[in-house]
């Protein structure tokens, strides 16, 4: 796992321009590549500096550090993956077909709960391709328990995981209008593809190679930066960290879904039994942050507050 996420965090910084030239939706502002690197390389970290054997400690380490330190709406989304990911990895010491096909399925479940308004065409797309081909690897071996968790059930299973997640990021160009007219593929879903290849890569020792994204519209490095001619992203993408209670969490939601677009908000940590309240990453885009920010302090103190303009060619 540490090796994974390592090759996820290089190959990620490898395609960070590409990714980012991509980038047209939610908003056009070029930066999830960047968003992406960055959530990785932070993860990547925490799983170094996690001294255990247990997979989902290790993952588990990951995926907080992920989130906490998540960037943009790609950034958080790939947080929330590897949270989810880590928890039916708690206890065990090697991966098999079926533990990847639970991890990946509470992932795509976790990842779909934590946005206000899922959209196919996206990650999310890609998750669910991955989850469902694990899920048929895992059920397609012979039955006995020995052979669903051999080595060469998992790697059938990884097989179909990135060959099914390739496809889903094929067919992201026609689920979504504006990447149909600009004739590219969608970044975040490209950057998902990377992580799973990786993942195949580090558990069945193979090397990682580019020749998955031949096929990709757009993607190839002499193409043009698609982002920078669409109309100008307006707004900010307000992120930040608040402790609250799950009912207050829900009517946080609720107006923010009001006053802004492209809400994310996924629990770090379990519930605290003595004062019932969970912390929650908050990742909102909003024209008035100011003022979304006053809204949210009437609930709680906000922490790790940042702002980010939304336009084309950042990158932070």
């Amino acid at each position: 796992m540490r090796r994974w996420l390592g090759m996820a965090e290089t190959v990620l910084a490898n395609h960070s321009d590409r990714l980012n030239a991509i980038n047209i939706f939610p908003v056009p502002d070029g930066d999830t590549g960047t968003n992406l690197y960055l959530t990785a390389r932070a993860a990547a970290e925490a799983a170094q500096e996690c001294d255990s054997a247990d997979l989902g400690a290790v993952i588990g380490a990951a995926g907080h550090a992920a989130m906490e330190e998540a960037r943009g709406n790609s950034g958080t989304l790939f947080a929330v993956f590897l949270d989810a990911f880590s928890v039916p990895l708690a206890g065990q010491s090697r991966l098999s077909g079926p533990l990847l096909a639970e991890a990946l399925h509470r992932s795509q479940i976790r990842a779909w709960s934590a946005l206000s308004e899922p959209v196919e065409g996206t990650m999310l797309s890609v998750l669910a391709a991955a989850a469902h081909a694990a899920a048929g690897a895992s059920s397609g071996s012979d039955g006995q328990h020995e052979a669903s968790h051999s080595n060469a059930a998992l790697a059938r299973a990884l097989d179909a995981v990135v060959a099914a997640a390739l496809a889903a990021v094929v067919s992201t160009e026609e689920q979504l209008e504006m990447l149909h007219n600009a004739r590219v593929v969608d970044a975040g879903a490209v950057g998902l593809l990377l992580v799973l290849g990786a993942l195949r890569s580090a558990v069945l020792g193979v090397d990682l190679t580019d020749q998955i994204l031949d096929q990709l519209h757009g993607y190839r490095v002499e193409d043009p930066h698609i982002h920078k001619t669409q109309p100008p992203a307006e707004g900010v993408e307000l992120m930040c960290t608040i402790t609250l209670s799950p009912l207050d969490a829900a009517g946080l939601r609720h107006r923010l879904d009001e006053l802004g677009e492209s809400v994310i908000m996924s629990p770090l940590g379990p519930l605290d039994e003595d004062s019932g309240s969970v912390r929650w990453r908050v990742h909102v885009h909003v024209r008035d942050p100011e003022a979304v920010l006053a809204e949210i302090k009437r609930r709680g103190e906000p922490e790790r507050v940042s702002f980010t303009e939304l336009h084309s060619g950042h990158a932070s």
